[in-house]
């Protein structure tokens, strides 16, 4: 989302066991979260980030976006320098800089799932059209509108791109890409969700009618949860921020979560804690005040 509705201050949390455990992990999205909307980082969320990791607070960015495209925050990681990517296909060392990062884990969507996904959906909502993203690759059906930062590598049809015997076939795919011109956003969700069922998981974090599809249970929350099970973190010591529906599970799974002040509606009732907008720092504005409460 990208309306800023104004909001004067973080909500402080109440007084259970979750709110008053010392966080020890703290998960940001970066498109309308920690991102301003020039896609700026902040010198206040600058400090922030910096202070928290001073603090001992590791910190994961936990974005939709492909790793190709984390140069935006490669000088600002710390200590472990891990994102997850692609709602949670992929975690990504991003220590190498721009161009150099390397693929600590990944959770692809089988070609099998993926086929039947375009298929089912073609069928309940027709005028679909589709890209494919891979870990380092992007094709994209000839009629898929340029949403995106980038030139695609090729173009065919998704079912063309996905079939087994395809010259994409050598390379994960981590997720689908659907877009519908006609659409309500929300609505072209819900249909999706309904149509493909378990076959793979569907949500959206853009303003138009654009899905992002990934394999059965990979989310941006069911990854992190897997970063934090190595590191002996429970989600109780885990602090959540976002804005949109693909950050709606991690949210729920984080011990305390924030929706910014421009979040979704999904968003503002899944955390537990509003902060504000996006463009007014309300990352920052909550590990500020989370670091004072330690002192």
């Amino acid at each position: 989302m990208r309306d800023n509705d104004p909001v004067t201050s973080a909500t402080r949390q109440p007084e259970t066991r979750t709110a008053t455990t010392p966080p020890r992990l703290i998960a940001t999205d970066l498109d309308g979260t920690l991102l301003r909307d020039d896609k700026s980082v902040s010198p206040r969320t600058i400090a922030a980030l910096a202070a928290a990791e001073e603090a001992g607070i590791e910190v994961f960015f936990v974005t939709g976006r492909p790793a190709r495209w984390m140069d935006v925050v490669s000088d600002h990681v710390h200590g472990h320098g891990l994102a997850i990517c692609g709602n949670g296909a992929a975690v990504v060392d991003l220590h190498g800089g721009p161009g150099a990062h390397r693929f600590v884990k990944v959770r692809e969507l089988a070609r099998e799932n993926a086929l039947d996904a375009v298929g089912l959906l073609r069928d309940a909502a027709p005028g679909t059209v589709y890209a494919v993203e891979q870990t380092y690759g992007f094709h994209q059906e000839p009629a898929y509108p340029k949403l995106h930062m980038e030139v695609p590598d090729g173009f065919a049809p998704a079912e063309e791109l996905l079939a087994p015997d395809s010259h994409t076939a050598g390379e994960p795919v981590l997720k689908i890409l659907a877009h519908h011109p006609a659409l309500d956003p929300d609505a072209f969700l819900t249909l999706a969700r309904l149509a493909i069922g378990d076959r793979a998981t569907v949500t959206r974090s853009s303003p138009s009618a654009l899905l992002e599809i990934s394999g059965p249970d990979v989310s941006k929350a069911s990854t992190l949860a897997l970063c934090c099970a190595e590191r002996g973190i429970s989600h109780e010591e885990v602090v959540a921020f976002g804005d949109m529906p693909n950050d709606v599970e991690m949210l729920t799974w984080a011990g305390r979560s924030y929706a910014m002040g421009n979040a979704h509606p999904d968003v503002l009732a899944a955390a537990s804690g509003r902060t504000v907008a996006n463009n007014d720092d309300g990352v920052a504005v909550v590990i500020e005040r989370l670091l004072d409460e330690r002192r």
